[in-house]
């Protein structure tokens, strides 16, 4: 499939890779393809990015605030957040507790500091193989030849999970990538 992707889509992955890798992170999660999104300029998906609100370095910052708090709840999103408070658990409270005994981030699956080992490079999770399979129905479905940077944005908002839960919150949705990338316009670069 990777041979599909265009050389923005490549460096998304390729900034997945060092997103997952600077956490000290065993896999690439879908935050991290997404945090690599931020990351671009120039492309399809960060024109996309900026024509919905996501422009400026505060815009860009607050998702990754976003993000960064959704890790240390140990990637859970709000409605996951909201099930389990239905059933008298308090997300906060063990996030809390957890952080005073274990320090700040505990929860997040970051091993950094972890000490000195060989590490092999992060693998995919499921959500992020999710969105990689998805991006590609998304090109097929609009009939295009390659995979850009925009297919993978529009499969993030459509996955289920953190980075689609941050991407709505800011605005941006399946429906929006779609207008301002144009349906069915062939993928550039």
């Amino acid at each position: 499939m990777f041979e599909r992707f265009t050389k923005d889509a490549r460096a998304v992955v390729e900034g997945a890779y060092a997103h997952a890798e600077e956490d000290g992170s065993d896999s690439v999660d879908t935050e991290h393809l997404l945090l690599a999104l931020l990351d671009r300029e120039g492309s399809r998906g960060s024109s996309a990015l900026a024509a919905l609100g996501l422009a400026g370095p505060p815009e860009r910052e607050a998702v990754r605030r976003a993000l960064r708090e959704a890790r240390r709840r140990a990637g859970l999103t709000r409605a996951e957040t909201d099930a389990l408070a239905e059933l008298g658990i308090d997300v906060s409270r063990i996030v809390a507790r957890v952080e005073e005994v274990h320090g700040v981030g505990a929860m997040s699956g970051d091993r950094k500091g972890a000490g000195l080992r060989l590490r092999r490079r992060p693998r995919f999770s499921r959500g992020a193989k999710g969105v990689l399979e998805r991006s590609l129905r998304v090109a097929l479905a609009r009939r295009d030849r390659s995979i850009g940077d925009e297919h993978l944005l529009l499969a993030l908002t459509v996955v289920p999970g953190v980075a689609g839960e941050v991407l709505a919150d800011s605005g941006v949705t399946f429906a929006g990538v779609s207008r301002v990338c144009g349906e069915g316009r062939p993928a550039e670069g």
